[in-house]
C-alpha cells in the first residue's frame, strides 16, 4: 500500500509513479500531457550538469559530472574524491544541491523536472541501506503481527522502502506525517 495523499508543493519529486498511484509528492501523470522523449530528459541532465559544474568551481572541488537518462528520468552522476561534504549528513546537502539543479533546468525549459542527483555512488549505498531496513521491518511484522513505524526519511529514501515492502507478500506499508517528520509504517497486509 502506498500513500495516495494529494503532494503538497514543498514535497521532493523523488519518488517513481507507480502504474496504480503516486507515490509521495510524484505528481501523477496524465493522458494529456506529453511524453518527454530521452532527448528532452537528456536536455535538463545537461542543464543541471551544467549547474552543478558551476558549483563545483566554485568550491574547488573536482568530480567528473556523468549526464544520461535512466527510467524515464534525468540522472547526474558526479564521481571523485573529497566529495562527502556534497553528500552532507544523510543526504541532506545532496537532496538540497538536487532542488537546486532541478531550480536551474526549470528556470532554463520553463518545466518542472524529476532530475535525480547522486554523488559519489550515495544513493546506490543508500538504497541497499535501506533495502536491509524494509526487510528487517518486515520480518518483525510477519513474526509479531504487529505495525512497525520506521524513523523519518526522505521521499528517496521512502521510495527506496515502499519498493522492497510492496514486493514482499503479506505486508503493506504507507507514509504518514508531514515533512521533514514523514515516515513509513509496515503493517500486515488485509
Amino acid at each position: 500500500m502506498t500513500d495516495t495523499s494529494i503532494p503538497r508543493a514543498d514535497q521532493s519529486l523523488d519518488d517513481e509513479p507507480t502504474a496504480a498511484a503516486p507515490v509521495d509528492g510524484e505528481p501523477e501523470e496524465t493522458e494529456t500531457a506529453p511524453a518527454k522523449g530521452d532527448g528532452d530528459l537528456f536536455r535538463q541532465s545537461e542543464i543541471a550538469a551544467d549547474y552543478i559544474e558551476g558549483l563545483l568551481d566554485i568550491l574547488d572541488y573536482d568530480g567528473d559530472i556523468d549526464e544520461l537518462v535512466s527510467g524515464g528520468r534525468p540522472v547526474v552522476e558526479v564521481v571523485g574524491g573529497r566529495l562527502q561534504n556534497l553528500v552532507g549528513q544523510r543526504g541532506a546537502t545532496l537532496e538540497a544541491l538536487q532542488e537546486l539543479a532541478r531550480l536551474a533546468v526549470f528556470r532554463q525549459t520553463g518545466s518542472p523536472s524529476r532530475l535525480l542527483l547522486d554523488v559519489g555512488g550515495y544513493r546506490a549505498s543508500r538504497r541497499k541501506e535501506l533495502a536491509a531496513v524494509a526487510r528487517n521491518a518486515v520480518e518483525k511484522v510477519k513474526e509479531h503481527g504487529e505495525a512497525v513505524r520506521l524513523e523519518p526519511m526522505s521521499a528517496f529514501e521512502r521510495k527506496c522502502v515502499h519498493d522492497v515492502v510492496n514486493a514482499i507478500d503479506g505486508v503493506e506499508s504507507e507514509s504518514e506525517g508531514v515533512e521533514p517528520n514523514r515516515r513509513i509504517v509496515v503493517r500486515p497486509a488485509d
